[in-house]
């Protein structure tokens, strides 16, 4: 049986946090919390780590993961290059920034070669998210032209920060567990007791604390690849007004392939609470978090033992 590949995307610049949190310590042995994905991942059966990066950051990021994690399983490196684009479009002046969630995954498409998950590297998801995934991934493919991917649902109310806005991929769920729709939104607050999303920074929208959000974290058959590559020239076009700043989200493409009916997306609803450091301040929460689980016996004290740093 070929085992499936995680990919985990720890390209962003951290801007919010200031600094780059994918490689902050929050265990007690300065474990960061993709240590803990990492550590879920290989014990549900993931064969391959593949970590997008920024080139920038490469070496201090593999001085402080990546060398590590090469002694466990096989890993590779790819970098979220902005020329890394479909033939026939060029970058335009003054673009900087990295191009979304869509252009990461499209990055690994030389590198990847297996069913496939994705995550992000500042989240922490539970051992039971990987479980699924990894039981999806091994139980079926892409069949009668129709694609089969999968996606970790997580309960809004359990997923926003006390310290500022978030990004989620709010979903709505068909009766036999399908994803129907699911729109990102860039700007979602706490208010109280409610949660909030907003498209202009003035008008507040009320969102159900229950409603199920994408956290970014997806099953995939390489089919996806060719599906982000074609689209991205729309995506292109579409934002030509705003090109300089707009994102190629992934749950914007995988919203497209379910309308079309080219993709089924099963939801697998995690029964694991979410943790992230999307600012500074969220960091305490995630440590204690760790602590807890250390102290239940969910995770050992020094989780890779025996393995050199």
């Amino acid at each position: 049986m070929v085992k499936p590949t995680l990919v985990i995307m720890a390209a962003g610049l951290g801007s919010r946090y200031g600094g780059l949190k994918q490689i902050d310590p929050v265990g007690p042995n300065g474990e960061i919390i993709i240590d803990y994905s990492i550590y879920d991942a290989l014990k549900a059966g993931f064969g391959k780590i593949v970590f997008i990066i920024k080139e920038d950051f490469q070496e201090a990021f593999k001085e402080r993961i990546g060398y590590r994690i090469e002694k466990l399983v096989d890993t590779e490196y790819v970098f979220q290059e902005l020329d890394d684009i479909p033939k026939g479009i060029q970058v335009p002046e003054g673009r900087t920034k990295p191009w979304g969630t869509g252009h990461a995954v499209l990055s690994c498409r030389n590198v990847v070669d297996t069913p496939f998950a994705v995550i992000n590297a500042d989240d922490f998801y539970g051992a039971s998210t990987f479980r699924l995934l990894y039981e999806f991934l091994t139980t079926g493919d892409d069949t009668q032209g129709v694609y089969r991917y999968a996606m970790a649902g997580f309960t809004l109310e359990n997923t926003l920060s006390d310290h500022g806005h978030v990004a989620r991929g709010v979903c709505k769920v068909d009766s036999e567990g399908y994803l129907e729709e699911v729109h990102e939104r860039t700007n979602i607050q706490k208010f109280g007791d409610k949660a909030k999303y907003t498209e202009d920074g003035q008008n507040w929208i009320e969102l159900d604390k229950n409603s199920i959000v994408s956290m970014n974290t997806w099953g995939f058959t390489p089919s996806i690849f060719r599906e982000l590559e074609e689209r991205f020239m729309g995506f292109f076009h579409n934002n030509s007004s705003n090109i300089l700043k707009a994102e190629y989200f992934l749950p914007e493409v995988i919203d497209s392939l379910i309308r079309e009916k080219k993709a089924k997306v099963k939801v697998l609803p995690s029964k694991d609470r979410w943790y992230g450091v999307t600012y500074k301040e969220d960091k305490p929460l995630v440590i204690d978090a760790i602590s807890n689980f250390i102290k239940q016996g969910i995770y050992p004290e020094k989780l890779w033992k025996g393995i050199n740093d």
